[in-house]
């Protein structure tokens, strides 16, 4: 059974705290989280220091977070075992290139298959989606830099997530909505999507 929580902002919304404590097969303490991203600028490695601390404020050890740096040619397989993926926000083309260049998106499609809990963050939020067409959209759309051809997702939901949602973003949401067949749902920080299985529940 399917278990994501996708966020525009990350655990800095205590019901979204809960929620992501709940879902925990053991003691937050004995959890190990494979933290993904992939960074280029001090201030990037800034909000994933920053994704770091809500985890460890919340009970995760410091030693039981893995860090995976997607820049880095990574052999997935020294992660060992996890129990949640923890995926950072950033250019949604440039991560989702990556994680396919370093083969990160069969450890996560076989991770999430299993049952493991699967919370993103903004981009990673959707790349959890059918397609990351979304993440281009509008005028604080990413830029598809590395001329990213195949926009499919990593297919967990039909929701497109559409993060940093704020009322002056109405009018682009609305027109994005018109042109595809399925279900949009907007973000704004603090807020996330909860699913389990088939059961959908927005966290505000």
């Amino acid at each position: 059974m399917k278990k994501l929580i996708l966020t525009s902002s990350g655990l800095d919304n205590k019901k979204v705290q809960e929620e992501f404590l709940r879902l925990l097969p053991k003691k937050v303490e004995e959890i190990k989280v494979l933290l993904i991203f992939g960074v280029k600028t001090e201030e990037e490695m800034f909000y994933v220091q920053e994704s770091k601390n809500e985890l460890i404020n919340i009970g995760v050890l410091e030693k039981n977070i893995l860090e995976a740096n997607i820049n880095d040619d990574l052999n997935s397989e020294r992660f060992g075992n996890f129990d949640v993926i923890y995926f950072c926000g950033g250019n949604t083309y440039y991560l989702l290139d990556r994680i396919r260049k370093n083969n990160f998106d069969k450890l996560i499609e076989s991770f999430v298959k299993k049952g493991g809990i699967y919370l993103g963050v903004s981009a990673g939020s959707i790349i959890a989606g059918e397609n990351i067409e979304i993440a281009g959209w509008g005028s604080e759309g990413d830029k598809n830099e590395v001329r990213l051809k195949d926009l499919s997702g990593l297919n967990f939901t039909d929701i497109a997530i559409f993060p940093h949602y704020r009322d002056e973003l109405k009018k682009e949401v609305e027109e994005f909505r018109k042109i595809v067949n399925y279900p949009v749902e907007e973000l704004r920080n603090g807020e996330a999507i909860l699913i389990i299985g088939d059961k959908i529940k927005k966290i505000k």
